[in-house]
């Protein structure tokens, strides 16, 4: 299992290195040449010290004419071929790499966006941050080292032997008797430090977890003087990590530790085995000293190697984390023959609605009622009865799991999700603006508008005025989550861009119950002109908002328990008027 699940995600990482193959390729090659090159030089070695210098036949003179032949062409290879081919293998190794990462985070962060408000409501945001940030960072060494060093390394591994084994093949088997030892230590230590790296990671998510919503929730923790308490729970979080890290280190050192004594060792064996050649007069001094300058330049590819599966070992894992992300469901999603909608007519209505957000613990139990264009109903009751959770499945945030909700008469799984939410305005309590311009998050009601349409839409949601006062006017940063602009203009500046929108669905979240008196009455007003001639769905807590309402529809524990206008309910003395009396005493 664990076996297949390797596979998969480095198959699905894959997709996005084929359309670079020829890139990565030509980098494979353009390395093989450059370290193929210095491998020559115990070549030039053995001929300097047999042939040139051992020479009975050559002069003083016609020995020195020939060294600094042999070592001027030499030089002259390294700097006309070593500039270009290490520059050109450098820079199309980073090039690709960072393309495809590229199109790694484009594809997670479409992914994201598909993921419905279920995923996130159960998954901390630092996580997601930290998966498509760090972990796919940390995949970019699959492509530096797996994908073309630890190519270029064997590439050179296997010249070298060739070559040896062309002027010695004892002598080359003496140098490759430390191999199995080699092997097994790196298949030994290595199999354990996968599972360790994944700890590390996770315990580094949980600290970058930890800290984004700290820095979030900053203004609490300052309010209620906890900083050091929070600085002792940061200590646990990140005492966690540090302890995951040294483990991890510890584990790595150890492998470095007997790995790289093995390829110390290794040389021994040779010098050993051809200074008693040399001895005998069997093998000539060039040639021992030819085989010792070849002994690094095999081995030190294998440390690299050690050093590689370090490095490729804490990639697959990070691949493996952005790979389960990846494979998280999709709760919402298009039937296959979903249809796009055209302008709705606005009429909306829940058939015998069942929901509940854990299995088990229903919500929203046998919910019906129709709702025709234009009209406005608002949902009331004590708070977690099920009121936000209505108007939650309207733009299918999340889907029901019983009856169904149909717009102009058709089932709204049934309609394309993307143009269906086009059509359907959400004011929330807490509207979130992005920490960019007022007119940027404007626009998000329609990114096509114009500056006119953008100003008449503030206009209409009150929000002009007090914009034009703000430093830069409509270019005025908001900060995150819109911290620079008091509730109430954050408020404004949400219902601007659903008038931007205009859509023919309206649904307010209790929209001013965390105003005050002032700000409610001027938002009051522009929901006012808002919801006029539009399907309005509001829920509120303050009831003195909603006694306009066409119905209003009790909520208890999940169930419709009274409906009607204002006035009738208040004429049946039951939950509503009990709650209407509470809040005007």
């Amino acid at each position: 299992m664990k076996k297949e699940k390797e596979m998969t995600s480095v198959r699905w990482y894959m997709q996005f290195v084929r359309p670079y193959w020829w890139e990565i390729a030509l980098t494979i090659l353009i390395g093989i040449v450059k370290f193929a090159i210095p491998l020559f030089i115990p070549l030039l070695i053995q001929i300097v010290i047999d042939d040139i210098i051992g020479s009975d036949v050559l002069t003083a003179a016609e020995k020195t004419n020939q060294l600094f032949l042999y070592l001027g062409v030499t030089a002259a290879v390294f700097f006309v071929l070593r500039p270009p081919v290490e520059y050109y293998r450098q820079y199309f190794a980073q090039n690709v790499s960072n393309k495809i990462l590229f199109d790694i985070r484009q594809h997670l962060f479409g992914h994201l966006q598909k993921l419905s408000l279920k995923y996130y409501s159960n998954t901390r945001a630092g996580e997601v941050i930290s998966r498509v940030i760090n972990d796919v960072e940390q995949t970019k060494q699959f492509i530096m080292i797996g994908l073309m060093n630890v190519w270029l390394d064997l590439a050179t591994i296997v010249i070298a032997v060739a070559i040896m084994l062309s002027m010695d093949v004892p002598l080359t088997i003496v140098t490759l008797l430390a191999f199995p030892f080699y092997a097994y230590s790196v298949k030994h230590f290595f199999g354990k430090l996968r599972g360790l790296t994944r700890e590390r990671s996770q315990a580094l998510a949980d600290v970058q977890s930890y800290l984004h919503e700290r820095v979030a929730g900053v203004s609490v923790v300052k309010s209620f003087a906890l900083e050091e308490h929070e600085k002792q729970n940061f200590d646990e979080v990140n005492g966690n990590f540090l302890t995951k890290a040294l483990n991890h280190s510890r584990w790595n050192a150890k492998a470095f530790a007997v790995v790289n004594t093995i390829t110390d060792v290794a040389p021994l064996l040779v010098i050993a085995y051809a200074g008693y050649q040399v001895i005998n007069g069997s093998l000539s001094v060039g040639m021992m000293a030819a085989f010792i300058a070849y002994i690094e330049r095999l081995y030190s590819p294998l440390r690299r190697l050690v050093s590689s599966s370090t490095t490729l070992t804490q990639a697959f894992a990070s691949m493996d984390r952005v790979f389960e992300l990846v494979n998280a469901p999709y709760d919402i999603e298009n039937a296959k023959d979903a249809k796009v909608p055209s302008q709705f007519h606005g009429d909306v209505s829940f058939r015998n609605v069942q929901f509940e957000y854990e299995k088990g613990k229903p919500v929203l139990q046998d919910v019906s009622f129709d709702v025709k264009k234009g009209e406005t109903v608002a949902f009331v009751g004590m708070s977690g009865g099920g009121k936000s959770t209505i108007v939650n499945l309207i733009p299918r945030f999340y889907d029901v799991t019983g009856g169904a909700i149909t717009i102009d008469g058709r089932d709204i799984k049934e309609w394309m999700i993307e143009p269906m939410r086009q059509q359907i305005g959400v004011v929330m309590q807490d509207n979130i603006l992005f920490s960019d311009s007022v007119k940027t998050n404007i626009l998000m009601g329609n990114p096509e508008a114009t500056d006119e349409e953008v100003i008449r839409a503030a206009k209409a949601a009150n929000a002009h005025d007090f914009i034009m006062d703000l430093p830069q006017g409509y270019d005025t940063k908001v900060g995150e989550r819109g911290v620079k602009l008091s509730g109430g203009q954050k408020q404004r500046v949400a219902i601007a861009r659903v008038f931007l929108k205009n859509p023919p669905i309206l649904i307010l979240d209790e929209a001013t119950s965390a105003l005050d008196l002032e700000s409610e009455a001027l938002i009051q007003q522009s929901l006012d002109v808002l919801s006029k001639e539009r399907t309005t769905f509001i829920v509120a807590h303050r009831l003195s908002t909603i006694t306009h309402a066409d119905t209003i529809y009790v909520i208890d524990h999940g169930k419709v328990v009274e409906e009607g206008t204002h006035e009738q309910l208040m004429q049946k003395k039951g939950t509503y008027y009990n709650l209407f009396q509470v809040q005007h005493l």
